[in-house]
């Protein structure tokens, strides 16, 4: 089989990479799948994430047309609130407003993981999803804090308006759960989806 991955995330490319453990032999290509990220009515956010991340996994196949056997991995992060999804913020306001609600408070981060892969010799596709939920706490920030961070532009493009890998890090009091996971690829369930059909 052919790994690739249905990300152009230079975070969940490093993190897949760390599981080839430096062998020259581990290697995947990478897709950019484009899927409909709505929320759908009455969706609770474990459904939301899991089906994202099969959808990802799914459309990534739909991009490997001249591979023989593909195997692609599909991957979504979701930060919740009080069963509220945190998503990736629309503007400046909008991440101030995100890490005011974080600040002080314990949050979750869902990661799902989707490996889509040609189950049998009836050339059919089986798709396998993993769920990581991850409880991490934000020390109190101040309002000069956020306005240095969100002036940072990091918290951008992430979910939940931080990414725990850069300087957001700063204001992660504790985390209960899989670090990789809140980066945005959960090693050690990647690691078994891989495992299932010999791709590690």
């Amino acid at each position: 089989m052919d790994l690739v991955l249905a990300s152009t995330s230079p975070r969940r490319k490093e993190l897949l990479a760390h599981l080839g453990l430096g062998r020259p032999e581990f290697c995947f290509t990478q897709v950019a799948p484009d899927i409909d990220e709505t929320v759908q009515q009455g969706e609770a956010p474990r459904d939301y994430v899991r089906r994202l991340a099969a959808e990802k996994a799914q459309a990534g196949l739909a991009l490997c047309a001249d591979m023989s056997q593909p195997a692609v991995l599909g991957s979504d992060t979701i930060v919740v609130l009080e069963n509220q999804i945190l998503g990736k913020p629309l503007d400046v306001a909008d991440a101030k407003r995100t890490l005011s609600e974080l600040s002080g408070r314990t949050h979750t981060v869902m990661t799902a993981v989707a490996l889509t892969y040609q189950a049998d010799a009836d050339l059919s596709f089986k798709t396998s999803v993993r769920l990581v939920e991850t409880q991490v706490r934000f020390c109190v920030l101040s309002a000069a804090d956020i306005d240095a961070y969100v002036a940072s532009k990091e918290p951008m493009d992430k979910a939940g308006s931080y990414g725990i890998q850069g300087l957001g890090g700063c204001f992660v009091a504790a985390i209960e759960g899989s670090y990789s996971g809140v980066v945005g690829l959960p090693l050690v369930e990647t690691r078994e989806l891989l495992a299932e059909v010999g791709l590690i």
